[in-house]
């Protein structure tokens, strides 16, 4: 059976960069255009030329892709031929493949927004796609409202669509812009749009996700015969988002009938790295990956029941619908105190202890995690703090250093410019191959900003470990989770940790204390140890 080729086009840097709080850098967006390319993306809309420096600066600085590099902006305005809309202008003048316009098909924001006849409107589409198609470029029609303009006037916005098909536009794609249009409306309405002479295969579809259905009405319209799905990574987009790509895409490649129905750009081997470019992603908006997110979320194959675990054990597919390395992520096994054996020694295996099956250290572990639970600690979020006290308690744990003291200072003054700003200074000692060391640091980044006392501590820390410091010189906090288990004066505050190093490897450790720069360098001090355990020699 011959598989039809369906078409991803990616939005992230135009539509995803309207997400309220993002705003990429042109070099970030080279990065994230590179990380689309590499996955095998089929257009990757860089942005809208004219409409912003940064965006005029990419299409300057694109990179080489495989992908087809387009450009985004609008019809032409009434009264100006196209030839000189000075707007237009901006976005041919990128020199992209393609050009993506937007345009309306709800009449009523052609009367009410734009403020002109339903004729002129035809007409600014007719002349703008002539326009792109005369110099040669792969013309794309972002049809904009077309479901609410549809079932508003369906004549209309049918003539809108066939305008822009008939004057060349490749692509139609229908856009649902508020987002409020279910699964089973996309799917009767693509089939009319079909049924009236557009071709599936020039049919693509941009949906929203105010409803949550985003990804759902993408898959409604390929199965109605749209055969381009536009969408951003991780569903960044206005409001709500868009349609997430890194759920459509292995849902596409994995799932069924897609799997067997469609071929796309994005092959079995491009799918391993999915996770990786979805949390690049987030790196770069300074964002905390959420942990639930479809396939690629941290939690998306964590098993904390004992029962699941339990059946995880004897066959993975028991409780996971899709291989965790199909799409580079992996199978967590959580340690809490809701945890069983069965659990225990999954965990114990996957971080290389071989601990046999009566070995009393087992119940030992299991009850010095419910008792520590009990105090505030958290270790269904602190793999790597669970290892820890399990190396511990197997007597595994190696004394690489030992912190025989730290102090920490805040201080408040004015600068030189008569503002009051902080500063804190931390002081530690440590003890490494049977020497003392003093290591002192202050919380001023570069730029002369305040970083907080638990910076100070780990730049302290950091700063001479002996035989182990350029080991840990790779290693970066990317989040810092604080929560207070108790409440009133007898407070216990928790802390979390993520951490990543050079190698990509990114670990979450714990550290409880009444004191909430205690608990900071508990985790902190758990997260050099988790990594010098991977990285010494032995």
């Amino acid at each position: 059976m011959t598989r039809e080729r369906l078409y991803l086009f990616d939005t992230t840097l135009r539509d995803g960069q309207q997400t309220q709080g993002v705003q990429f850098s042109t070099p970030e967006k080279i990065q994230i255009a590179q990380a689309l390319d590499a996955l095998g993306i089929d257009h990757i809309e860089g942005g809208w030329p004219g409409a912003n420096p940064t965006d005029s600066a990419f299409f300057d600085e694109a990179p080489k892709t495989r992908a087809t590099m387009t450009a985004f902006g609008m019809t032409k305005r009434n009264g100006i031929s196209a030839e000189n809309d000075d707007v237009l202008a901006a976005v041919m003048n990128a020199n992209t493949p393609a050009v993506c316009l937007v345009g309306k098909t709800h009449d009523f924001h052609v009367e009410t927004a734009l403020g002109i006849t339903l004729a002129e409107n035809i007409e600014n589409i007719t002349r703008s796609f002539a326009h792109v198609t005369a110099q040669g470029r792969e013309a794309i029609f972002d049809a904009e409202h077309f479901f609410d303009g549809y079932k508003s006037n369906p004549a209309y916005a049918l003539e809108a669509i066939k305008a822009a098909y008939d004057a060349g536009a490749r692509w139609i794609a229908l856009c649902d812009t508020n987002g409020g249009t279910l699964p089973a409306d996309v799917g009767r309405i693509v089939g009319d749009v079909i049924a009236a002479g557009i071709p599936g295969d020039h049919l693509g579809i941009h949906t929203h996700n105010d409803t949550e259905n985003a990804v759902a009405c993408s898959l409604a319209a390929v199965d109605a015969g749209a055969r381009q799905i536009q969408g951003t990574l991780n569903g960044l987009g206005e409001r709500c988002g868009n349609a997430n790509l890194t759920a459509l895409i292995p849902i596409l490649l994995l799932k069924e009938p897609y799997a067997s129905r469609f071929v796309t750009g994005v092959d079995r081997d491009a799918l391993l790295l999915l996770t990786r470019v979805s949390r690049m992603l987030d790196e770069i908006l300074n964002r905390v990956p959420q942990k639930q997110a479809a396939f690629v979320g941290s939690s998306a194959f964590a098993h904390k029941a004992g029962l699941h675990a339990s059946a995880i054990l004897k066959d993975p597919t028991t409780y996971e619908h899709v291989d965790p390395a199909t799409v580079g992520n992996a199978r967590i096994i959580p340690m809490s105190n809701q945890a069983g054996q069965s659990n225990l020694r999954r965990r114990l295996a996957e971080a290389g202890l071989d601990v046999a099956t009566k070995d009393p250290a087992l119940v030992r572990i299991l009850e010095r995690i419910k008792d520590r639970e009990a105090q505030g600690y958290s270790y269904d979020t602190a793999q790597a703090s669970f290892e820890l006290l399990a190396r511990d308690e197997l007597m595994q744990m190696p004394d690489f250093f030992e912190v025989k003291r730290y102090r920490v200072t805040v201080e408040r003054r004015k600068n030189k410019r008569d503002q009051m700003v902080s500063l804190s200074e931390a002081v530690v000692v440590v003890k490494v191959d049977g020497e003392k060391k003093l290591s002192v640091s202050e919380s001023m980044d570069a730029t002369g900003c305040d970083r907080g006392p638990v910076n100070a501590l780990a730049k302290a820390l950091a700063k001479d470990l002996g035989i182990y410091t350029e080991i840990i010189n790779d290693m970066h906090l990317v989040d810092f989770k604080v929560r207070i288990t108790q409440g009133g004066t007898e407070a216990v505050t928790r802390v979390i940790i993520d951490s990543e190093d050079g190698q990509g490897r990114r670990w979450s450790t714990v550290g409880v204390s009444a004191n909430i720069i205690d608990a900071s360098f508990e985790a902190l001090l758990d997260a050099i140890r988790w990594k010098l355990i991977r990285d010494v020699k032995k």
